[in-house]
Parts: C-alpha cells; structure tokens; sequence
C-alpha cells in the first residue's frame, strides 16, 4: 500500500511539474504561436491533475447526476465559445471581464479541506487564451529598462512555479500542492500574459478603475448589511465562533475570510488615493471622498488588524513618491520606534500579554506558535523543506495536533516557504521580490513628480503592490491571490508605455493612447 501511494503521489508531482513548466513558457517563450500553444497545455494539465487528484468523485458525481452535468457542459461550452468571441472581437473586453471577476469564489472540496476557488475568473482566462490561440499576431520586441525589468519578473516567476510544483515530490499534502499549482499558479500566470497582451488605454484603465471601486462599493454594503443583521452571508466557522464570544462582529462580506476581504478594500482605497492629485474638479475630489469614507467603515468592520497596516504602508509609498521621501520615511520610523517602545515596556496597553506563551500566543491570534513551530521545521530541513504544501500537516503532525479546527497555516509567507521549500525556494522567493519591486519603482519617483496628472496609474500599483506584501507577511496568501499578479502586469504595462513614449507621459494624456505594445 505504501509503495502504491508513493508510486501515485510522484505521478501526481510529475503532472504538476509538467503544467506548471507549461506556465513558465507561457511567461518567458516570445513566439506568440508557441506561447498560445503551452497557455492551453498548461490549464489542460491543470485541469487533469486537479480531476486525477479526486477521480473517484468526479465519477461518482457524474453517475449520480449525469444529466445535470450534461446540462452544465453545454452551457459552459456555450458561454465559452461566446466569451471567446466578444474577447477576439474587442480584446480590451479581457481586461474588463478579469478585473470584475477577481474577488469571487466558489467553495470545492479537494484533498482534506474545502478551497475557495475564483471559477468565475478560471472562465475568463480559459475563454482568453483560446480567443489568444484563435486571434493572428505577431510578436513586437519592445527595448528598454522596463522591457529588461519585466523579462526578470517572468523568469523569477516561471522559477518559482516550477520549483514549488516540482518540490511537491517529497510532499506530505499532494492535495494542497495541486491545489496551489493548477488553481493559483498555472491559471494566474496565464493570466498575467494575457493583461500584458492587452491593447491598454487611459480609457480601459479608467474603466478598470471604475470596475474596482465599484465592487468594493458593493462589497462594503454587503458588510454593512451583516453588520447590521448580525448574520454573515458566506459562513465561516471560525468567524462565526469569534462573534459568538466577542464583544465585536466580524463581517467578511462577499469573501470568506474578512482578512481578504479587508486587503481588497484597502488595495482599492489606496488606489483611489493615488488618484487624488489628478482630480481637477471639486465634485470628483467630493465622490472620492465619499467612497474612501464608505470602504474605510466597510474596512473597520472586518477588524483586519493586517489590512489597515497595508493600507498605511501603502499611503506611505505614496506619500513617499510625491513629498521629500527622507521626510515622510524618518517620521515613520520615529513612529514605529515609538510604538516599539510602548509594545516593550507597556505591553498590557497594546493588548500584548508578553508574561506568558500563551498570552503571546493569544494576543497574537496564535501567530507566535506557528512562527514558532515554522521556524523549527526550516531549521530541521534547511536545503529542501518538508515539501510544497506540506506546513499544516507536518506542522499538525510536529505539534501533535489533532482538531482540524485548530489553525495550522503560519499566515506568514517567508515562514511558510522557508519550512515547505527550504533555502532554495526562500531565495528563489527573494528574488522574485527584488525583480517585482525594480519593475515597479523603476523610474517612478521621477515619473510622479512630472506634473500633478503623471505617474498615477504607476504610483497605485506599485503603491498597492507593496501594500499586498506587507499583508501577506501576516495573512500569507501571496501567488494565491490574483490581485499579485494583476499588480505585476498592469505595472508592466505602465511602465513600458514610458519607454515607449521615451520619458514620462504627459499630464493630460489622449483618452485613447495606447500605453503598451501588443
């Protein structure tokens, strides 16, 4: 028996390696009919691990509901062949349709746990690379810093793909290996190539904006509503007990963890902060602040202690970016030295309990032990780690942790890499990191301060990007989320329309320039 699951769990690590090296060429291969070619391979092999992986229930669902599934197989087929076509028509329609699909999840059973996962989105990706495969281009070689920058970021990123499925080999959790790779990994970074493909405009990109703020909008009233009712609307189990014996009430809105839910809200708002210096008229100066005020009552709801420290570092950047940095950065860190010294000598003020592991362990929402018992895993495997996907196991396991109820993800992405993948894939992380921020902030500073309307669109991603990583070292989910890899395309796309327009843009720009090679 122990030879038959190892024979079929390297099988399994084998497909996944295969897909997920399917998305590293879609990144890093410039033949547009080739990268066609590995996008559709790739989310085949996706699809097939992720069936191969629960086999027996995908029978049985279909034997026991054989018509239902017919009836959705049609329809999917039909709504594919009409996505494919709106976006072989109007390529821009992609960008739209993936902006507004980003947040939604539906909840699937894999492995030993339920994932939420963005099916919506999967659609609009699956209808974009055939629309991808079916529309005739040829491929434009763009030069210049931004162009060197970005063929890093795809490099780093088809490394860290790769590695993290083929490192799924030795892996106690397969499950949640696959799951990283064919419903995260291999979907997003076809995902990526597709927003770079894009025919970008300040009109799409307004549009976009209006897309985002919209939803946050939307969600934010959701919140309100179960603030008001006392009742959350996608149920989760944890939060549900929190508000039972809490003093306070917990929304998570349309999202099932109020932690992403209060990251989403707070990216949006620090977007719409980036755009504050370009409003010209009182009435949109007006709106902006009406929305920055309802996403902030949304955000204070979810009580996401690692949203609200994003949002600040965000509006840091920003800060950063426009003003006298070594200002904005020295008053920041004589704040921080100030909160450090209360936090060390007044703990009981801050709600730290520091007498005692468990008041640690408590004040920390049981962070500590699981940085604790993350820290000892690196540091028993520190070359190769227990293996993509295995911390809640291993670490279960370690601790002698029976309850499935009990919390066993480090929420901290360095953490969770270092005991998973060991040095080899902690630095391939760091790297990819240094490549990202370079994209980013390359030339920024200058861009922002060409005039009052200039650089906006950088200064937000690049701004909610570091947001983004600042939260994922609280609340993990890093490669997980879209939102990292649509930060990285939409910055890309911005900063090589500089390069392509030899210097920044101007601070009216035509409604309808195209920002970004084909």
């Amino acid at each position: 028996m122990t030879t038959v699951f190892a024979v079929a769990t390297h099988a399994q690590a084998a497909v996944l390696t295969a897909a997920a090296i399917g998305a590293a060429a879609v990144l890093v291969v410039r033949d547009p009919r080739t990268r066609s070619i590995t996008m559709l391979a790739s989310l085949v092999l996706a699809v097939a691990a992720m069936v191969a992986l629960k086999a027996h229930r995908v029978s049985h669902g279909i034997s026991a509901h054989g018509k239902l599934v017919v009836a959705a197989a049609v329809a999917g087929v039909i709504g594919m062949a009409v996505l494919t076509w709106v976006m072989r028509r109007w390529p821009q329609a992609f960008a739209l349709l993936a902006f507004a699909a980003l947040p939604f999840r539906v909840p699937v059973g894999f492995g030993s746990e339920t994932s939420n996962l963005l099916v919506p989105l999967y659609g609009v990706i699956a209808a974009g690379a055939l629309a991808y495969a079916l529309r005739p281009r040829e491929e434009r070689v763009v030069d210049g810093g931004g162009a060197r920058a970005l063929r890093r970021v795809e490099i780093a990123l088809g490394i860290v793909v790769v590695l993290y499925a083929a490192q799924s080999a030795y892996s106690s959790d397969i499950a949640q290996a696959t799951v990283s790779v064919c419903a995260f990994y291999v979907p997003f970074a076809v995902l990526l190539r597709l927003l770079l493909d894009v025919p970008w405009t300040n009109r799409l990109l307004r549009q976009v904006v209006w897309v985002v703020v919209g939803l946050a909008v939307l969600f934010a009233a959701v919140g309100f509503v179960e603030a008001a009712t006392g009742r959350l609307l996608i149920s989760n189990a944890k939060v549900l007990e929190a508000n039972e014996i809490k003093p306070y009430f917990r929304v998570n809105s349309l999202f099932f963890d109020p932690n992403i839910y209060g990251r989403f809200l707070a990216l949006t708002m620090i977007v719409i902060a980036a755009a504050l210096p370009a409003l010209r008229r009182g009435r949109q100066v007006g709106v902006a602040a009406v929305v920055l005020g309802v996403l902030w009552a949304g955000m204070v709801l979810s009580l996401s202690q690692s949203s609200f420290a994003a949002l600040l570092l965000g509006l840091l950047v920003l800060a950063a970016l426009r003003w006298r940095a070594v200002v904005v950065w020295g008053v920041t860190a004589l704040a921080l030295a100030a909160g450090i010294a209360v936090a060390a000598f007044a703990p009981e003020q801050v709600g730290l309990h520091t007498g005692t592991a468990k008041g640690l362990d408590r004040s920390t929402s049981g962070r500590s032990d699981l940085i604790k018992g993350g820290a000892r895993m690196a540091r028993d495997r520190p070359v190769w780690g227990f293996g993509s996907g295995s911390f809640a196991v291993d670490y279960r396991k370690r601790q002698h942790v029976h309850s499935q109820k009990t919390a066993a993800a480090s929420h901290t992405i360095p953490v969770t890499i270092a005991a998973e993948q060991g040095a080899i894939g902690l630095l391939s992380y760091l790297w990819l990191l240094v490549c990202a921020f370079a994209l980013l902030f390359g030339g920024l500073r200058g861009a922002v301060r060409a005039g009052p309307g200039a650089g906006v669109g950088r200064a937000a991603t690049a701004a909610a990007y570091a947001a983004l990583i600042l939260h994922t070292l609280v609340y993990a989910a890093f490669l997980e989320d879209p939102l990292s890899w649509v930060l990285l395309a939409l910055g890309a796309a911005l900063r090589l329309a500089d390069d392509r327009h030899g210097a920044t843009p101007s601070p009216s720009p035509a409604p309808d320039r195209e920002p970004v090679p084909a």
